[in-house]
């Protein structure tokens, strides 16, 4: 035990590894603070969090497990001093899931012949038989290691898989594209074969875009941790209309090239867009009206009112003109950045992103336990402070201030507003909603609601060249703000746009081998006031229902100006290229390379920041960006 005992005295503890959290560590760490870094969990990114096939199938399990199983509070008044105060943390947050439903739509074992689409399954016994074959093996450490420490070497092994797997083949009209597609009838992908290929999916839990100049995009690039990770361009914005799906031309290009699309409109188009850029006063007059007003007013025809409404803006019809417009602008000034969309996607799944501000984090010194957490908080009673934390071990840890993920602190009931609920649905399918001469496409697709009292959808289209699934099949993702669960707001637009056992006369329409549904907390609208919590705890929300990051981001950067007014949030990370090594002063030289990055002494402290300026390294991150493009 007592090699296992941590330092006694930290600067900051932070609980939890989501985006906010681990963006909060690295700024801390970086400016010099002692950071410690625990997570009760077996794996990084908490609900931010990307898994393979057989590691989702044991997170399933493990939730329902989790849904039984009292919580053990171990008494630690042993290790309360006069003078202070216990405060009980949470030792589960499986609050933040719920209503979990798993359905197989395609064969258990591998069949000679195709098979039709005839029953649905709940994959209880058989996911709890795959879980026990494949636990003992899977790892979210080893799968850290895999797909995080070298991401670009199985990039390509993978990219050459693919390009061997679809040379030679044609597509075939509006047939999905299939694993097996030059053949005269596709073998359809059976459960075994998505159990046996399974470190192949990375899969996340929330599902988001990045905009290319979004904050998070910003902050990658100003820390330099874009280095750490790999992109791709999402290549087409989608919607769903009149119950087909259309490509939404929101380009110069596209609206040239778009044949859905008058000559008028496309002029109207245009002359809008450019418009719109600058606030008039035309504009001005109609703050606090509808949006969808807005552009009746201007002469736009029902399919151009659509695609700026839902896909440009992807506002609601009763969103505020000032809403509308300020979201229309933001999507126009990413156009083009890093390709035709405004949207970035980083290879491996989001899941990496939390992952890379923790390499920063450690690479300056932070220190990181997963299967560890802190139970109780010691307040000081007259400073109303938290002074230590006591672990899951019964150690107690000095710290002058203390993070933590909402899942692990109760609201106020007299000030809390009640947390909101995301439905959230995953779906493995074996072909893309819109086929195209190139099976490598990644599609953001919006639905607007599909009958009165249902909520728009947004849904995320990923290919195997994110290395999010494997080759003949496709990741879906689908996210909108909770009505009712999550199967009852998302399976009637599943029914609608894929083929399932309820769906009727969609022949053309991919299939759904296996989908999950569930509902996850949002608790981004919950105000500090609502937790009863001393003056130096802060209180990070998880996802929320946007498409970006910049809640995540904003309340990161929040809570380090609170605590650090005076320093720079994630001041640039030097190259290791870039770094100056004095000769005069070796020991404080090789004690920075030890801790894997060095600062750079003060002769060539103004030279090195010229060079990983903000210019360069956008450089770096849009060669990052294509690097993996076909």
């Amino acid at each position: 035990m007592a090699a296992e005992d941590l330092p006694s005295e930290f600067d900051v503890v932070i609980l939890g590894t989501g985006l906010t959290e681990s963006v909060v560590a690295a700024a801390f760490s970086r400016v010099g603070q002692r950071v410690l870094h625990v997570d009760r969990r077996s794996y990084y990114a908490a609900n931010w969090a990307s898994f393979t096939f057989n590691g989702l199938l044991t997170w399933i399990q493990q939730h329902h497990e989790e849904e039984f199983q009292p919580e053990d509070a171990q008494d630690w008044s042993s290790l309360v001093e006069e003078g202070e105060e216990l405060i009980q943390l949470s030792n589960s947050d499986s609050a933040s899931i719920s209503n979990v439903q798993v359905f197989c739509f395609t064969s258990e074992e591998d069949e000679e012949e195709e098979a039709p689409n005839t029953t649905e399954e709940e994959t209880g016994g058989a996911e709890e038989d795959a879980v026990k074959e494949t636990s003992e093996t899977e790892s979210a450490g080893s799968k850290e290691e895999e797909t995080n420490g070298t991401p670009e070497e199985p990039a390509d092994a993978e990219e050459e898989d693919q390009a061997s797997h679809t040379e030679g083949e044609e597509p075939e009209g509006n047939k999905p594209a299939a694993q097996s597609q030059s053949e005269p009838t596709k073998k359809k992908i059976s459960y075994a074969q998505l159990v046996k290929e399974g470190r192949r999916f990375n899969i996340d839990l929330v599902s988001k875009l990045m905009f290319s100049r979004g904050s998070l995009v910003d902050l990658l690039i100003k820390s330099n941790v874009s280095r750490y990770a790999e992109f791709k361009n999402i290549t087409r914005i989608l919607t769903y209309r009149h119950g087909r799906v259309e490509q939404v031309p929101c380009s110069r290009a596209d609206v040239f090239a778009s044949r859905q699309l008058s000559v008028v409109e496309k002029r109207k188009l245009m002359r809008f867009l450019t418009s719109c850029v600058e606030e008039t006063e035309e504009q001005q007059a109609y703050n606090g009206r509808p949006y969808l007003e807005f552009l009746r007013d201007q002469q736009l025809g029902d399919n151009l009112q659509h695609f700026l409404l839902h896909s440009i803006a992807m506002v609601t019809e009763d969103t505020p003109t000032e809403e509308g417009l300020a979201s229309t602008r933001h999507f126009l000034r990413c156009l083009g950045r890093y390709g035709n969309t405004p949207f970035l996607f980083p290879v491996y799944g989001l899941g990496e992103i939390p992952q890379c501000f923790c390499r920063m984090c450690a690479v300056f010194g932070g220190i990181y336990c997963l299967r560890h957490s802190v139970t109780c908080l010691l307040l000081d009673k007259d400073s109303n402070r938290c002074k230590a934390v006591i672990d899951s071990r019964g150690q107690r840890i000095s710290c002058s201030h203390f993070v933590v993920e909402a899942g692990y602190v109760g609201l106020d009931p007299k000030r809390a507003t009640p947390t909101r609920l995301l439905s959230r649905a995953v779906l493995i399918t074996d072909g893309s909603i819109l086929p195209s001469d190139s099976d490598q496409q990644v599609s953001m697709v919006t639905v607007p609601p599909i009958a009165a009292g249902c909520p728009a959808v947004k849904m995320v289209e990923l290919c195997s060249s994110t290395m999010t699934c494997m080759p003949g099949t496709y990741l879906v993702h689908l996210t909108c703000q909770s009505v009712g669960s999550a199967y009852e707001d998302l399976s009637p637009v599943v029914t609608r746009m894929f083929r399932t056992p309820e769906s009727h006369d969609l022949e053309n329409c991919p299939s759904v081998l296996w989908c999950l549904y569930f509902n996850m907390a949002d608790s981004s609208g919950v105000e500090v006031e609502g937790y009863d919590l001393p003056s130096n705890v802060y209180v990070c929300s998880g996802p929320d229902a946007a498409l970006g990051h910049d809640h995540a981001i904003r309340q990161a950067e929040s809570i380090f100006q609170k605590i650090l007014p005076e320093e720079e949030f994630c001041p640039p990370a030097p190259n290791p290229e870039d770094i100056i090594y004095d000769g005069d002063n070796t020991s404080s030289s090789t004690g920075e390379e030890k801790n894997g990055a060095g600062e750079e002494e003060e002769d060539g402290e103004e030279e090195t920041q010229e060079e990983v300026s903000e210019e360069k390294q956008g450089e770096v991150m849009e060669e990052q960006t294509f690097q993996t493009e076909e």
